[in-house]
């Protein structure tokens, strides 16, 4: 009982405690103030794939979509989500990422509770962001987290997604284990292959992801995440 009471009196558990719950209302704040204006990168990709199905060019959608800017191989990634109302779909896919991130938060709080708190202090606004745009980012970083714990062949797969779709995550390859390293490699060159098939689309892609005005990118803070297993 004393033992108890004393880890929760500890001025460390307290702070970290109180820094999450900080954040998260921070968070909370936002995206209801921010109301309907959301979900303008989850949209991109949702009606992507519908206008791929239906014929149209995701590289010029129509208002208010943004153009699918990912390699065109990728687009069937997005089909079973895609499927869904998109009301349905934006519900999923921010519950997706919200739960991934109070599972990742948790065990990371586990092995170091201030440290962790003020990873989350630091990767506040970009994961603010990313759950109001609902870029990728984030699960692209939760893929790179997983490659530590499901095995080579899956973690290398991960990796090199991860890297196809946002690039920045080719700067982690060193931290993951040597044999997930091989794999990754492997699944890069597939999915160079896949992309060079499609080549005239992509340098199109390119020259659109170059022209096209975006914000601050502060949502790539979020790759730091993707460290945690490796870092605790």
């Amino acid at each position: 009982m004393q033992a108890r009471l004393a880890s929760v009196r500890d001025p460390g558990r307290i702070a970290a405690v109180v820094i999450i719950v900080l954040c998260c209302a921070a968070i909370a704040v936002w995206l209801l103030a921010r109301g309907d204006l959301v979900g303008a990168d989850a949209r991109a990709y949702w009606g992507g794939v519908r206008l791929w199905l239906g014929g149209g060019d995701p590289l010029d959608p129509p208002p208010p979509y943004m153009p699918y800017v990912y390699f065109p191989w990728t687009l069937p990634l997005f089909l079973p989500w895609a499927a869904l109302p998109w009301e349905t779909a934006w519900f999923v896919y921010r519950v997706l990422n919200i739960v991934l991130f109070a599972w990742s938060a948790a065990w990371a709080y586990r092995q170091h509770r201030l440290a962790t708190a003020l990873l989350v202090l630091f990767v506040t606004p970009a994961l603010a962001a990313t759950l109001d745009t609902g870029n990728i980012t984030f699960l692209c970083a939760m893929g790179i987290w997983a490659a530590h714990f499901v095995g080579p062949r899956l973690g290398g797969f991960m990796w090199a997604l991860a890297t196809t779709l946002k690039w920045f995550p080719v700067l982690l390859f060193l931290i993951l284990p040597p044999r997930t390293r091989l794999w990754g490699i492997t699944w890069g060159l597939l999915f160079g292959i896949l992309t060079l098939a499609v080549w005239p689309t992509v340098i199109e892609q390119l020259e659109i992801v170059i022209d096209y005005p975006r914000p601050l990118r502060i949502d790539y803070v979020l790759l730091v995440w993707a460290a945690v297993p490796w870092l605790w």
